[in-house]
């Protein structure tokens, strides 16, 4: 059976380059996307950081009982909803996957999918240095949202306090400060994993 290598991390920690780096160094991963209700940024593909549908969509799959996990943030812009939908992306049965969210919607890839088909892969940041890039990152956007940066910022500290990484058994974090050592330890601990009787 396959894994499911799930990249998390506070908002700037660097996650969303490693997810895409990983894709170039790992191609024999498959890639799980989830989709979003929040608008675009500038620089995005639909299809590839997320798939941007509207809500009703989401209800859609909601009703249709395809929804694996959804959670919805009361942003200064209004609520977005990042959602992951069972739409025949994951089948342990024919590989391993990379995926990237949260910790609480790791919690519940990992009640669907199992424990032992989930491997964690939590990026960090010193927070002096992630709130820097996330300034410098919001920013180059055509119309920076600076509000939601903050709210964002506050929230992860709570989302990833020590408390919940520890009950979810997330014990080992990535420095992303220098992104190549961040990643070379990353792709050899995903290598490991899949190849046979590795750990990770």
């Amino acid at each position: 059976m396959g894994k499911i290598f799930f990249i998390m991390g506070k908002s700037a920690s660097g996650k969303d380059t490693v997810y895409k780096e990983l894709q170039k160094r790992i191609p024999s991963l498959r890639i799980v996307r989830m989709y979003t209700t929040r608008p675009k940024r500038d620089g995005e593909t639909d299809g590839i950081e997320y798939y941007f549908k509207d809500s009703r969509f989401l209800e859609e799959c909601r009703r249709s009982g395809r929804l694996i996990e959804c959670r919805t943030y009361d942003t200064v812009y209004g609520p977005w909803s990042y959602f992951t939908v069972d739409d025949g992306q994951i089948d342990l049965s024919g590989g391993s996957y990379l995926m990237m969210g949260t910790l609480e919607s790791y919690e519940k890839i990992r009640g669907a999918y199992g424990e032992e088909a989930l491997v964690p892969i939590y990026i960090c940041v010193e927070d002096g240095l992630r709130l820097a890039r996330a300034l410098e990152r919001e920013r180059r956007q055509r119309e920076p949202k600076y509000k939601e940066l903050c709210r964002r910022y506050l929230a992860d500290e709570e989302d990833f306090s020590q408390e919940k990484l520890k009950k979810s058994n997330i014990t080992k974090e990535y420095d992303n400060t220098d992104l190549e050592a961040c990643l070379g330890e990353i792709e050899r601990d995903i290598l490991n994993g899949l190849s046979p009787g590795g750990v990770v």
